[in-house]
């Protein structure tokens, strides 16, 4: 038998293997060596610009007038579990296949390339279904099995966030539904207003899909905050959607000073 031969390999050999090292390269960039970096980077923006919130019709002197059914959840829906205090934990820990909790998400902390974001969580509300955010049937349409809704402030409060966050049994309900909501979750959605600024000089929702979860994240500030809310906002509605991109593990973050 003749010795094996070691010469190079064909031109179309090369550039297979080339394609094949930049695609290795990437993915260990993401999933081991880059870990959330990578995974922020992959992300990139997080989705569409932001729609813009419907700034409410009722005077500020005038006492306020109960919302309609599709603007905001009951105040107490037999499946929830609210909370008013915040969790100690200020770190996301959860497992891709449990259903979701408020209490998975406390305050929220966020650091990145000389970014840094606070906020304090002061509600929490676990539904064991989405029909208490689902103002339209939106959820029900793409089989959405399980939602929480979150509230922030920061800034002194100056600046508030409501946050929901729903769980489909598939990737493909997620972006069905995050479709259907585009430019809509305002209307579709039933957030609770009442977390949210009554007038504001920022007003927008984010809405994306992230694997089997769908984000949605409203942010109201007042003129004081308004200069920090974009950025706020877009670092909220990513990080999160980092969280569940990532099989809701945790992962450190770089921190650059």
């Amino acid at each position: 038998m003749g010795a094996p031969s070691y010469g190079s390999p064909p031109p179309g050999d090369r550039n297979n293997k080339a394609v094949l090292i930049s695609v290795i390269v990437v993915l260990s960039g993401l999933l081991i060596g880059g870990g959330a970096y990578g995974a922020y980077a992959f992300l990139g923006a997080p989705g569409p610009a932001p729609t813009l919130i419907a700034q409410p019709t009722t005077s500020p002197s005038a006492p306020p007038t109960s919302a309609p059914p599709s603007s905001a959840p009951p105040s107490a829906p037999p499946s929830a579990t609210p909370s008013d205090s915040p969790e100690p934990s200020s770190t996301p820990s959860g497992s891709a296949d449990e259903p979701l909790e408020h209490s998975e998400f406390g305050d929220w902390n966020f650091s990145l390339k000389g970014e840094k974001y606070a906020a304090r969580k002061v509600g929490g509300w676990t539904y064991d279904s989405c029909d208490p955010v689902d103002a339209e049937g939106v959820m029900a349409d793409n089989n959405c099995e399980n939602a929480v809704q979150l509230a922030y402030t920061a800034y002194g409060g100056n600046l508030k966030a409501v946050q929901i966050i729903l769980a489909f049994p598939s990737s493909g309900d997620t972006k069905n539904a995050a479709k259907q909501l585009k430019n809509t979750a305002d209307k579709n959605v039933a957030w609770r207003r009442s977390s949210a600024h009554r007038s504001y000089s920022y007003g927008k929702i984010y809405t994306g899909a992230y694997v089997k979860h769908l984000v949605i994240t409203i942010v109201t500030a007042n003129s004081s905050a308004k200069p920090k809310a974009a950025k706020f906002h877009t670092a909220l509605q990513t990080d999160r959607g980092v969280y569940f991109f990532m099989g809701r593990r945790q992962t450190e973050r770089p921190v650059t000073s």
